[in-house]
């Protein structure tokens, strides 16, 4: 099966600058980047995707019993992606 994910070029991107200071980012991966709230916890993940109309984040949370990640939303904007899993 393969994915848009799998698309990407295999480039390091760099890691989206966020307007809040409530959280900070931690590369997880090529694309991914653990959100680490500013108390230290760990309150998602965020991916960047590509799309035909340009880059796209995903904000996404790990289910431990099975491994995978549970897409929370898509975004143009990775702010937006990041309040997303502020709930």
């Amino acid at each position: 099966m393969t994915t848009i994910t799998d698309a990407l070029p295999a480039v390091l991107w760099e890691t989206p600058v966020l307007r809040s200071r409530a959280e900070r980012l931690e590369r997880a991966g090529d694309h991914l980047w653990r959100v680490i709230a500013a108390s230290g916890t760990i309150r998602g993940h965020l991916r960047v995707v590509a799309d035909p109309l340009g880059i796209r984040y995903r904000a996404e949370r790990l289910h431990l019993p099975s491994g995978a990640f549970r897409l929370v939303g898509e975004f143009w904007d990775a702010d937006d992606a990041v309040a997303a899993l502020r709930s």
